[in-house]
């Protein structure tokens, strides 16, 4: 896996435990919806500007965004 797809699952799966929607992060971040959904899809590079609104947001450390979840790969296996 990549690192623009790493990124991605990590956005949404931190949107969704915080249970936000797309449009409410975009909001929250100063984004817009339909760019959220292309970061969240791997379709967008980011700028480290949008990855600090996001995390910020997200109220998490930017790194997060880029960590690996070791436990998903244990079940792809």
């Amino acid at each position: 896996m990549n690192l623009l797809n790493i990124f991605s699952l990590n956005v949404k799966k931190y949107r969704q435990l915080k249970k936000l929607s797309q449009e409410k992060l975009a909001e929250m971040s100063n984004l817009h919806r339909t760019y959220i959904s292309d970061i969240e899809c791997g379709r967008r590079n980011i700028s480290i500007e949008n990855i600090e609104k996001l995390a910020g947001a997200l109220e998490i450390d930017a790194y997060l965004l880029f960590k690996k979840d070791e436990n998903k790969d244990k079940y792809n296996d």
